[in-house]
């Protein structure tokens, strides 16, 4: 299921930015581009994630840094001085060549390379990862929200294409019952060829063998697992919670009940309905991709 959610915070001398976002999977996927050096600070929010997300390819990057202010300039005395040294080298070759340079300013000799040092002051992660996971539970609850209103849009969806397979398959329903005297007339037609072409056989046990041509011939029972199967998944639906694999399991219920339909159908309308099926059956199944 896709969603997305960014924030900014400050806390404990850091700022810092994050980004986080899903797009759908069939298991769960978790990439995190977090600070190494904030000691717990990976397996915490793996463990948060976790719980507010069960499937899909999920994305989650931070940057920090720290505020302004919170680290301490201080000058390389041996830079500071090769730097003065060119300078005055530079001025006094601009003298000689009749040219007047700018004077520098102390700002914009302190930004020269190798100048200044900014050091950070040795401390525990200890607070910052505190303050992160407490602006992270803000973060994952945008997420979550995100994720339930895709699938809210998404469950109105399924819904429909759950609709337009129970309408097909009482169609299928409606046309089995139709070629029932078809069916019928055939069998008996063929008995009489039969005993017409061969004379000596056993009519009882042609009989037999036409019937069995008949029982494999009825999607009954496919029609009903059908049935059963729009049922089920209108059920997971209504359920909540983590339901994408079992409805992963469920469409593959489907599109085998569809299949065997088709092969059994010996009859234009209705291989019409059953290809009818298949085709939203596998929109379905994309569908289902999506849910958590």
């Amino acid at each position: 299921m896709t969603g997305f959610a960014a924030r900014r915070g400050q806390g404990a001398g850091y700022e810092w930015s994050w980004d986080l976002r899903s797009v759908n999977g069939k298991g769960f996927d978790l990439r995190l581009r977090v600070p190494d050096w904030i000691d717990g600070l990976e397996q915490a929010l793996r463990a948060e994630v976790a719980r507010v997300a069960q499937r899909g390819n999920i994305s989650l990057s931070l940057r920090v840094s720290r505020s302004q202010g919170a680290a301490e300039v201080r000058v390389n005395p041996d830079t500071l001085r090769a730097t003065m040294a060119a300078l005055a080298e530079i001025e006094a070759a601009a003298r000689g060549a009749g040219l007047t340079l700018a004077p520098s300013t102390p700002a914009e000799v302190l930004a020269l390379r190798g100048v200044a040092d900014v050091q950070a002051e040795a401390e525990d992660s200890a607070p910052l990862l505190a303050a992160l996971l407490a602006d992270a539970a803000g973060l994952l609850a945008d997420f979550a929200a995100a994720r339930r209103a895709e699938g809210a849009a998404l469950a109105g969806v399924i819904g429909q294409q759950l609709d337009r397979i129970g309408a097909l398959v009482e169609d299928a329903a409606a046309a089995a019952e139709a070629r029932r005297p078809l069916m019928q007339k055939a069998l008996a037609e063929s008995l009489s060829r039969v005993m017409a072409e061969a004379p000596g056989a056993d009519p009882d046990r042609v009989a037999q063998e036409l019937a069995l041509l008949a029982v494999k011939a009825d999607v009954t029972e496919e029609i009903d697992r059908l049935r059963a199967h729009v049922a089920a998944a209108r059920g997971l639906l209504s359920a909540g919670g983590a339901i994408g694999r079992r409805f992963d399991f469920l469409m593959q219920e489907f599109m085998r009940e569809a299949n065997t339909l088709c092969s059994k159908s010996g009859d234009r309308e209705l291989t019409r309905i059953g290809l009818d099926l298949k085709t939203v059956i596998d929109q379905l199944r994309e569908q289902v991709q999506n849910v958590e």
